[in-house]
């Protein structure tokens, strides 16, 4: 069983309240009842993402292209530390040194909306020229 309540009104939170308790209860399988902030939506998914298409195509890391997925990395890791929240790299399984980073899927609007001016005001720093018909 999953349900999500987006809490918009007091007729969606009476309705959570009741869902909560009808729930069974049950000392060795209880239910996980979570609330957390609403997380990005699609359009800045998608303006995130066509950002990163921009930059690869534009701009060169270390001497060489990356990949947007590549971008992300770097601009999410970028984000944090620019917002003082923790940036952490420790070895990797095979010896390799990997960048333990915060989840864009995880993140609020508001979080989103700060990584996006973040990589806009970044990007612009380096004259990358935005697709604006691709943000929607």
């Amino acid at each position: 069983m999953k349900q999500t309540y987006l809490l918009r009104d007091d007729r969606i939170r009476q309705n959570a309240i009741n869902q909560i308790l009808s729930a069974p209860l049950d000392k060795d399988k209880p239910l996980t009842i979570r609330i957390s902030d609403y997380k990005r939506n699609v359009d800045q998914n998608a303006k995130f993402h066509a950002m990163l298409a921009d930059i690869a195509r534009q701009v060169q890391w270390c001497g060489k292209r990356l990949k947007p997925e590549q971008w992300k990395v770097l601009l999410i890791s970028g984000h944090a530390v620019a917002t003082q929240q923790q940036a952490e790299v420790v070895p990797g399984i095979e010896g390799e040194f990997v960048n333990i980073r915060e989840s864009s899927a995880e993140m609020s609007v508001g979080r989103m909306a700060s990584l996006i001016e973040y990589t806009t005001a970044w990007a612009v720093g380096q004259g990358v020229r935005f697709t604006e018909a691709r943000y929607g």
